[in-house]
């Protein structure tokens, strides 16, 4: 493996997905608990849902910039350096009892910074593998070491309701900014002067769409977010009803399934068909829900650590998918796209539509688990069930030859 590339630089490829994992895993696990003990429970589903706002907005664009105008490396470091003076500037807004709207204002232009950068990332080090079936499992399972090492950091600190977090977030970017002067500067055209504004924005990505097994995959991704939005923000409240302590350390279960699957991968991608390792991770999603729903301690805890192995099968390999069936001049774009329509649309959907079903769930400050995440469960398998009767994979999806131009 390594002989497709300098070991030096593939260990900055695995280093640069390890500390921006951790610090994103700094931000995201601990943000609802946080919320909760700030008496910021209102803004709660809509602080989550920022990011998809943000999703529509942002990645399209700076994907398109990543692949036109400058080096991903660059777009990168201007993007993690912004992120990590707002990441302060909100754990500040919220030690200071700061009115929540304005809190939520700073969350929102916060994900404007950090929505586009992971997408970035991957489109980045994809470029730089040879086999991207062979290689990109054991890179990317960095990020997952590098996600769970945050979150476990996380309560050794004590830090899993405190606000002082973002603080340490903050300087995890700063450091994610100052390794992407370690990074190869992919090359880009010259000149961008015949370019529309709609190209300029990204949006031409769309065209992505017109293939049918790719447009389904976008869909099912999609789709399949909108439940899993509901894993992050109410596990651990989840946990913590069923009397756990250092909730981040114990989501961090699902990162280990997901480092399993990681390197399982590239055995998957050469004897399964890119279907059925979609339908196995789907049938994952719908099994984590439904042991969730079991509502005892033991059923929890392996809901969520099939959370990891979900993850992996079904948006992984959306990832690696796209590399092998998409022409490389569209790269950034279109693992942009995929964040807009998860992020964006999945995001938006599943994060308002949770804090709407939780609510439904939950009387006079008692859940009701059971139909919760029953419920969620039961919306997992009505996307199983659109996949498996709308992808076709054609031959051509199987060999990765397919390349939009």
């Amino acid at each position: 493996m390594l002989t497709t590339l300098r070991k030096a630089e593939y260990a900055e490829l695995m280093i640069l997905f390890f500390i921006q994992a951790a610090a994103m895993a700094i931000w995201f696990v601990p943000l609802g608990p946080i919320l909760d003990a700030h008496d910021l429970h209102g803004i709660k589903p809509y602080a989550f849902a920022a990011s998809a706002v943000a999703a529509f907005i942002s990645p399209l664009m700076f994907g398109a910039m990543a692949d036109r105008h400058v080096p991903p490396a660059i777009v990168l470091r201007g993007l993690s350096f912004a992120t990590a003076l707002l990441m302060a500037g909100i754990s500040t807004a919220i030690q200071w009892h700061c009115h929540p709207w304005l809190i939520l204002g700073l969350i929102q232009i916060f994900y404007l910074a950090y929505a586009p950068m992971f997408s970035i990332s991957t489109a980045l080090v994809l470029a730089r593998l040879a086999d991207a079936k062979k290689e990109f499992g054991p890179v990317r399972a960095l990020a997952t070491i590098g996600w769970m090492l945050g979150a476990i950091l996380i309560s050794a600190l004590n830090l899993d309701r405190s606000a002082f977090t973002g603080y340490l977030g903050a300087a995890f970017w700063l450091l994610v900014s100052g390794f992407t002067f370690f990074l190869p500067m992919l090359a880009v055209p010259s000149s961008a002067e015949h370019l529309s504004w709609h190209e300029r924005l990204g949006l031409d990505a769309l065209k992505l769409l017109k293939d049918r097994d790719t447009r389904v995959v976008f869909i099912t991704t999609s789709l399949f977010n909108i439940p899993l939005c509901a894993f992050y923000p109410y596990a651990p409240t989840h946990l913590h009803d069923l009397g756990f302590t250092h909730t981040s350390a114990w989501m961090s279960l699902g990162q280990v399934t997901e480092i399993i699957a990681m390197f399982s991968l590239a055995w998957l991608l050469w004897n399964w068909r890119w279907k059925w390792i979609f339908a196995c991770g789907l049938g994952f999603g719908v099994t984590r829900f439904v042991l969730s729903a079991m509502n005892t301690k033991t059923s929890l805890l392996l809901g969520v650590t099939l959370h990891g192995a979900s993850f992996v099968l079904v948006f992984i390999t959306a990832q690696i998918f796209l590399d092998q069936n998409i022409d490389p001049a569209w790269r950034s774009r279109a693992q942009a796209l995929m964040t807009l329509m998860n992020g964006g649309v999945g995001n938006l959907i599943g994060y308002l539509g949770s804090g709407w079903w939780f609510a439904t769930c939950t009387n006079r400050q008692v859940t009701h688990w059971p139909l919760f995440w029953g419920g969620l469960a039961a919306t997992v398998s009505m996307v199983l069930i659109y996949f498996l009767n709308a992808y076709r994979e054609e031959p051509r999806a199987i060999h990765g030859t397919s390349r939009v131009r």
